[in-house]
């Protein structure tokens, strides 16, 4: 089984929202092994007036997209590139937005334009994703 166009069409939307806590980070740095200094209030303090976010957390939020998008579909993402404009603080609620902006049927790729905002409209993160959709899966 392929995928087809009544499943996925070019122009369409997806997208979730998440809150970002003290908790997130601390589970997401030990689970990465990340254990730089930028996390530590002597160091963001230098620079930043909250503390950050990992970026591997909030792409963690564009993966949830691509998951509840083709939800019950086996996929993997072979392809991404991304531009972080401005930090994610701990507190901030991002909204992660995709669209389909190509479907590749013959080699089941699906390819989205990645916008990552937060609650006051400035976008953080913007990109593209390529995901291969298993035959069957």
């Amino acid at each position: 089984m392929s995928i087809t166009n009544s499943e996925l069409f070019i122009g369409q939307t997806a997208r979730l929202q998440r809150v970002f806590t003290e908790a997130d980070v601390q589970q997401c740095r030990e689970l990465a092994k990340d254990f730089n200094q930028i996390y530590q209030e002597s160091s963001w303090k230098k620079r930043y007036s909250r503390p950050i976010v990992p970026a591997l957390l909030v792409e963690g939020l564009i993966t949830q997209v691509i998951s509840d998008k083709l939800r019950g579909r086996a996929c993997v993402l072979v392809q991404k590139e991304m531009i972080y404009y401005h930090p994610v603080h701990i507190g901030d609620a991002i909204t992660a937005e995709l669209l389909t902006i190509d479907i590749n049927l013959e080699r089941n790729w699906v390819t989205q334009k990645v916008i990552c905002f937060n609650q006051n409209g400035t976008e953080v993160i913007k990109g593209q994703v390529v995901i291969f959709v298993l035959r069957g899966g």
